[in-house]
């Protein structure tokens, strides 16, 4: 498994937003990543993890209306 942290920019690439919605996301702490140096990164397997939790709020939700 690759362990790679990703940076702001490659992040916004995978999911597809802006870099803007990506540094609110984290600053907000909605989105899991961490700081080196002042800069965020993030790793790919904490992404995917955020990814299926959203889908299944998203799919809770769907069901709820």
């Amino acid at each position: 498994m690759d362990a790679t942290a990703m940076t702001v920019r490659e992040v916004a690439a995978y999911l597809n937003v802006a870099e803007k919605t990506i540094y609110r996301l984290a600053q907000k702490g909605e989105l899991p990543g961490f700081k080196v140096a002042g800069a965020w990164r993030f790793q790919r397997k904490d992404l995917d993890l955020w990814i299926e939790a959203q889908k299944e709020a998203a799919s809770r939700q769907g069901e709820a209306e």
